[in-house]
This record gives C-alpha cells, structure tokens and sequence, in this order.
C-alpha cells in the first residue's frame, strides 16, 4: 500500500519512522566500557556519577559491528524513452468530467486550490478547522481513529468522517463546496476496523497464484471501506520486495515481478470497478492507489526508506512492472515512494513523477505523498517544500504538518515559486478523481449505513479461501494430512488472531491486539478444533506444549511478533537468533516421541533450517488473517480420513539456505536456495526432505537493538551489569528464573551496555523502552533513567514519580520514550547503554522484561 505510517503519532521530523538499521552502525571495533558514564539529568535530580573505576568493573565486551555501505550518488534522471507506453482509461477524462472541472475550478480561490493539494491526518485536526484551511483530504494513518480510539467499528468510523465532509461541503460566502476525500490503510481487508474481514498479507496472496481470486478480495475490501464511511485506500502495493530483510517485505506479491504484474490490474478492478465515461464508481467500490512509487522494494540492504543503486534498465525491469497493469484499468491514485533513486528522492524527481508517470505512462489521476515524505526531499521541511509539487506531486500527504505547509504553499503560489499552470493542474487531477469516485453526487455511498455488511459471511468465507490457497507446505513426512478421530496436542499461539494477523490491524504495528478484538473471528486453533472434532477426534490447547494424555500429533503454531515498515527491518534472516524458545518447544515435543506439524507464521522467508529439522510437517502460514478455520481445511483430513483439500501454494519468495544470503532472487547469480521460487508440496506431489544444514552463517548478537531483558536473559550483543552498589538476584516471575531483583545497597545504577548503536529510526518512529517491573522496597530518594552515548554524552529523566506511585508488590509496566531521551541531550545515533537506572540505597525493583516497543498513546515524558 502506499504507507501510512503511523497515524497521528508519526513523527513530524523530516527523517522518517521508517528505515532504521536494526543493526549496530560503525565499522568493525572493539567496544571496550572502561570510560566513565556521566549521567546527566536535565531534571531537578541528578542522579549521581558513577567512578569509572565502578563501570569497568561492570563490564568490557567485545563486539564486531557490520559497516553500513553507503550509496554514492548516482544517475537519477530517468531516459523517457526506455520506458512502457500505457494510458489511462478515456473514461477518466471525457468531455463532461473535464467541462465540470473546468467550471468548479473558474469558481475557487487560490486559496482553495491550495488547499485541495493538502491532506491531513484526523489525529491532527477538527472538522471546524476546515472552514478556515479549505483542505482537499483527510487521512487515517496507521493508529489513528475516529475520536482516538482505534478500536471503533464502523459506524463510528462512517459518523466520524460525515462530521469533515459535512463541513466541506457547507454553503458558505466565498466557498465553493468540494467533498473531502478520505483515504486509509485497507491493505488486508479493512484492517482499521473492529470487526472487519482481514484477509492474509500479500505475501500469502502472492503464493495462491490466484489473480481472479484477488479481485475478489479487491472487491470485498471496497465494500467494507465503504460501508464504514471511506471512498479510498492506498493499495494495491505493487512492490517487488528484493531482499527480504525489508521490514514491508509481507506488503508485496512476490519477489519476481511476473506476479505483481498479473495482480496489479486485478487488485485494482476488484477495488474500483471498471471507469465508465459519464459515470461514477458504482456504489460499493472506492479509490485505489499504486504504490510507492517507486523501487520501495529495491533499496539497498532491505533499509526501509532507503536508497535503490540500480539502473534504469532494472528499475523499470524489476520495479515499475505492476503500474501499466494498474493504469490501464483505472487506477485513480498513485502513491510515491518514501525512497530514492540513485540518491535522489522519488518525491522530488520530477523525471520520474511528471515525465514518466503522466507524460509518458499516460497516468491522468493524481500522484500523492506518503507520510511528510515530501520533508525528506533536499532542501524541503515538512512545512515547506515546492520542489515537490513542481516536480509533479499533486497531494501531499502532511499528517501533523498540514497547517504550515498549507501556509507556505499559498505563498509560494502567491510569489510564483510555484507556478499556477502546475497548481492547477493538481487541482484538476484531484477534481477529477473526487468526481470519478462520485463523491460531488453523494455525501456518503448508497452502502454507508450497512454495518452487516464490515465482516459479512461471504467475505469471511473468501478470507478462509484465500488462507487456504495460500499455504505452502516445505516438509511433511506423512504426518499431513491429520488422520481422522486422532488426538491433537495444539500448541504455540495458535489462539492468537492478532498474531496471525500482524502488522496494519487495528493499529499500526498490530500490536496490543486480543482475540476480544476480532468478533466474527476465528483463531486458528478453533479452526483446528472444530475440524479435528469434526473427524471424529479430540483437540487440546496447551500453549506450552505439556500435556497428560500423549498425543497422536501435535501441532506446534509460532512465528514473527506483529511488525509495520521501519520495526520489521533486519540485518539478517536468522529466527529467534540466540533465544530459540519455539525451536526448544518442537525438540521437547521430539524427544516425547510425539510428530510435530509446525505451522510457522511470518511475513517473510527465514532462516530457520533447525526447527524444520526438528518438525514432522512444516507449513509456511504467512500472516493469514482473521479466518484460521482455513488453515485447517488444509492439514485436517475429513471423518472419511481423506484431505478435505489439498496444498496449492507456491513459493513467490525464495526460501534462505543461510541466514546471511541477504538478496535472495530468482534469476540472480549464484542463486542458491534452500527452497526455490515456486517450491511447494502437496498431498498429491509430495516430496522428501532431508536433514538441513544448522549452520546459520551469522551471529545472533549482530541484530538485536530492541531487546535488552526478556524471558530471563539478556540477549547478545547487550550485558546486564551494575554499578556502585546495586546487588542482582535471579527470581521467579512467571517462570523459573524468568525475572531479575535489583537491591540497592548503596549508590549505584542498573545498566544495559553494548557496542554503539543507531537508535535515530526507532526515536523518530516513536518507539519506547518498555520496563515490566515490581517494586519491592521505595525508593528513599530520587530515582533517575539515562541512557549512554559515549563520552560526554548522555540524557537523563527524572522517574521518581513513575516507581514512587507503584503499589509495593504489583507487576506493571511504563514506558521511557525514545523522544524524551533525545530532548534531555541523548544522541540517538550511538547508544551503548540504552538503560541506565540510578538510585539510593533502599531500593528494590524486580523486572522481567526490558525492550523496545510502539509507544502507547497515553505515553508522556517523566518529569514534564
């Protein structure tokens, strides 16, 4: 989809949440602690200093550190001739839509163009402020919703966006009354919405092979939309993900461009309808947009937000292949790209968005931003930037920037800097899409008001068809299909829907979700329940895996922790690295003597040679959404002991052989796979697989920047330590030995250390550090949190608050944001001690977890 990143709370900063090296940065170095930490509270508190003799002693570690290679700048100017010729449909632009532009258009202001090139985010203005800024559009990013709630249903989604659009369309001196477009994320389904269908991720979609089948979901998904008050969504993504270490790599079709050219057009008819001259979208359909125009999926390293050093030839080859499809059948909308071309931002290359896209591929809707991607242009602010409108971004997308950049494109108008042939041509473009979506001739769609319809049975069953189509099974040997009347141990999380669903559901990472948040719903163990009883069977749940009664066959579900854009961006492919808890639990399952089918859910291929070795069956799941009776329609045989349907998907990622493969491609040099494009078994065509190598190629403490203190250990490359006199004790929380009691018996602080590493993306993308604590015994005095960032570098907060308002022995957790420590003076860029907890003596404070994590809304630095 086009990316929304995340709703009202994306950061206004003009470098993005996206992208951030999930990695140490630096060249190779020996990371020695042996220099004093200086904490420094900006606060009235200042925690103490600490002897550097005290931190030494702390720790030393070592660590090897991979170096960023950097892009040189390279050839961004596109050659119009090496690229496809297509056009938008005439329907788009006949006589009487143009003439009615043209007389709406003789009417306005310059004011209000202006304002139709603007888009804002709810989270970030009231539906009376449009009465002054006459703006052309209004935006739900990732965890926004109507009132701040991003748990509404539909009904208070469609209320809520009727009160913009009424105030739009008021009749008023010097106004001329132009509906507001209202676009959103509907990337799987409608997965801003309490209730609604959620079909699996593209990836999954890729593997069915199925295009008829994604107009159908195409079509479902406007349905929804419409009926909870949209008239436009920022899909189809039409990326062809090259390295899978891309934290977005579940948002495309596949990794070869054969299959988001066959997509593209279909997701686009299923969302619009096919353009008739003279007429609107019929009622049930909105608004798509291609997106991100362009080469998101071709950056270098996978980095989010990033750069794609590649030729023209390849660009168009590999990454323009899904926009003809679309343009031909009527896209209305295109998104560009967060990301560069050779150094330059697609936002500002003109070459690209004006002379490629509209002159030569014939695109007569309108090109919009992505989340204040127009900040990141040079020489751009995200209250300023004319280079993007003259380089032919028709709308930008300014979420929490809107007010300023409005305020500045009117000068800019005024002065000439932005010519007004070039203004009034966006604002035609935006005209003419608003009309083809027949908002000028209905406040909302003849659906709007057919709640029934958010999550109807039909579209229920299409998800569970799709699930269904969309496994890929890697291994089975003969444990699948699950014999009719056996007994099935359930196990991992397989009654987790929101961990089945992943990221973009209800809330930008897909995270804080329970199945309460799903009616309608089916997890995938009461899929597997209803079907194994069905047979004439008997199915337990047990999470862990322990069981009294031995089971025929267990069926283990795990995978990826929901993930969005930037958060999702890895540095190898490797699973669980270092901490391999869902690998332990297959093994126990082995050695107990019972067959295990792994269902593994992800939103990529990854490393993870040890836990097919350790699996009967391993089933590839993707993130299959809200209907996981379809995953047992596959693995269940019927109470005649037959499959009741077969495996049909297929690879359209290739699988990694190692961790480390990083691009992994069909076509490639020196391509070697550990399962190939295309790769799938079936009941019908089974297939042997041996023992896998275990040798992953990478180390587990390279990647981890965002776990400090989970499920008892400190993963690598970060040492728990203390300093001055703070005792460490090892207690039991909700396991043995799970969680940690810290004692201060003198001065002293709590420390996470580690070699430097860039925190830059996880700050602007809003992200804190989560303590999951207890107090023991109050603190007799203040109470300070720093982080370390080398000499002379810190930023501290003043917590006392947060640890003296706990009730003595009563788990909870508060949240640090990442922001809050920038602010106090921290450099971001080059953390070693990301934790640093200093207090008196008197203090006792257990903890069983200590991680990065989205902030929450109601999230405030300590001390203000």
């Amino acid at each position: 989809m086009a990316q929304e990143p995340p709703r009202a709370r994306r950061p206004a900063a003009a470098s993005k949440p996206y992208a951030a090296p999930v990695a140490c940065s630096g060249a190779a170095a020996v990371f020695p602690l042996a220099a004093a930490l200086l904490f420094r509270s900006r606060s009235p508190v200042t925690p103490f200093r600490l002897s550097a003799l005290a931190l030494l002693a702390a720790t030393s570690l070592t660590s090897v550190a991979s170096a960023e290679v950097l892009t040189p700048a390279g050839k961004a100017t596109a050659s119009v001739a090496a690229w496809p010729v297509v056009k938008s449909p005439a329907a788009l632009t006949d006589a009487a839509t143009e003439a009615r532009i043209s007389a709406l258009m003789a009417r306005m202001s310059v004011r209000e163009k202006v304002g139709q090139t603007i888009q804002a985010d709810i989270g970030s203005i009231r539906p009376e402020q449009l009465r002054e800024y006459p703006l052309g559009s209004i935006l739900a990013g990732g965890s926004s919703g109507p009132n701040g709630n991003d748990k509404a249903g539909p009904r208070e989604w469609a209320e809520f966006v009727d009160l913009f659009r009424a105030v739009s369309l008021e009749t008023r001196e010097g106004h001329v009354p132009i509906p507001l477009m209202f676009g959103i994320d509907a990337v799987h389904g409608h997965n801003n919405v309490v209730g609604a269908t959620l079909f699996p991720h593209n990836i999954g979609l890729g593997a069915t092979r199925d295009p008829e089948l994604i107009e159908r979901i195409g079509k479902a998904t406007a349905e929804e939309v419409a009926v909870a008050g949209g008239d436009w969504t920022f899909g189809p993504t039409v990326a062809v993900p090259r390295d899978d270490r891309w934290g977005r790599a579940y948002e495309g079709y596949g990794e070869d461009p054969e299959i988001v050219k066959s997509y593209a057009g279909r997701m686009t008819l299923g969302l619009q309808g096919r353009l008739t001259a003279g007429k609107a979208l019929e009622a049930g359909r909105i608004a798509g947009s291609a997106k991100h125009f362009l080469a998101d999926g071709g950056t270098l390293n996978g980095k989010d937000q990033g750069d794609a050093p590649v030729s023209e030839a390849e660009l168009v080859r590999l990454h323009a292949q899904g926009y003809p499809p679309s343009i031909e059948a009527g896209i209305l909308t295109v998104m560009a790209s967060f990301s560069s071309w050779n150094g330059v931002k697609h936002t500002g290359n003109k070459t690209l968005l004006t002379d490629v896209l509209k002159d030569r591929m014939g695109f007569s809707g309108f090109v919009v931003g992505d989340w204040n991607a127009h900040g990141q242009v040079d020489g751009c602010s995200n209250v300023s930037c004319p280079q993007a409108l003259n380089a032919g971004l028709d709308m930008y997308m300014a979420p929490d920037s809107w007010q300023g950049l409005f305020d500045n494109t009117l000068k800019q108008v005024e002065s000439g800097e932005i010519g007004m042939a070039r203004l009034d041509d966006a604002v035609r473009r935006i005209l003419r899409v608003k009309i083809k979506s027949g908002l000028f001739d209905r406040v909302a769609p003849p659906v709007q008001g057919r709640y029934e319809r958010v999550g109807a049975p039909d579209h229920r069953a299409l998800a569970r068809e799709a699930v269904a189509k969309s496994l890929v099974l890697l291994k089975n040997d003969g444990v699948l299909p699950i014999k009719a009347g056996a007994k099935v141990l359930v196990a991992g999380d397989a009654d987790d829907i929101g961990k089945a669903a992943g990221g973009w559901t209800l809330s930008w990472q897909g995270t804080g979700n329970t199945n309460a948040d799903f009616p309608g719903a089916q997890s995938i163990w009461s899929g597997l329940k209803e079907a194994v009883e069905a047979s004439g069977g008997k199915a337990t749940l047990s999470k862990d895996g322990a069981f009294t009664d031995k089971p025929d066959v267990a069926v283990v579900v795990f995978g990826e922790t929901p993930y969005a854009e930037f958060q999702g961006d890895l540095q190898h492919l490797e699973y669980q690295p270092g901490d391999k808890t869902d690998l332990a639990l297959l093994k126990k399952l082995k050695a107990q003597g019972v067959p295990a089918v792994a269902v593994f859910l992800s939103g990529r291929p990854l490393w993870v040679n040890p836990e097919i070795n350790a699996s009967d069956a391993f089933v590839a799941a993707w993130l299959p959404g809200s209907e996981g009776a379809g995953v047992a329609d596959v693995l269940v045989a019927g109470k005649d002991g037959k499959s009741r349907r077969d495996f049909t998907g297929k690879l359209s990622f290739s699988w990694p052989k190692t961790a480390d493969q990083g691009p992994l491609n069909k076509g490639d040099a020196g391509y070697d796979p550990q399962f190939a494009y295309g790769y799938g078994l079936s009941y019908a065509k089974p297939g042997k697989v041996g023992p896998l190598g275990e040798v992953s190629g990478v180390s587990g403490a390279s990647v981890n920047v965002d776990k400090y203190f989970v499920s008892g250990r400190t993963p690598a490359p970060w040492l728990l330590s203390t300093a001055g006199g703070v005792k460490l004790t090892a207690i039991d929380a909700a396991a043995q030995e799970d969680a940690r009691l810290a004692t201060w018996t003198g001065p002293g602080a709590l420390l996470v250390n580690g070699p430097p590493a860039d925190l830059t993306r996880q700050t602007t993308g809003d992200l804190s550090i989560a303590f999951t604590y207890r107090v023991d015994a109050p603190a007799p005095g203040p109470v300070g949190f720093s982080v370390s960032c080398g000499e002379g570098c810190a930023g501290g907060l003043d917590v006392t608050k947060i640890f003296a308002e706990a009730p003595v022995g009563e788990w909870r957790k508060t949240q640090i944001k990442l922001s809050c420590l920038k602010a106090a003076g921290a450099d971001m860029s080059r953390i070693s001690s990301p934790v640093v907890l200093s207090a008196q003596a008197g203090f006792k404070l257990a903890f069983r977890e200590i991680r990065l994590e989205p902030t929450e809304a109601h999230a405030s630095c300590p001390g203000q």
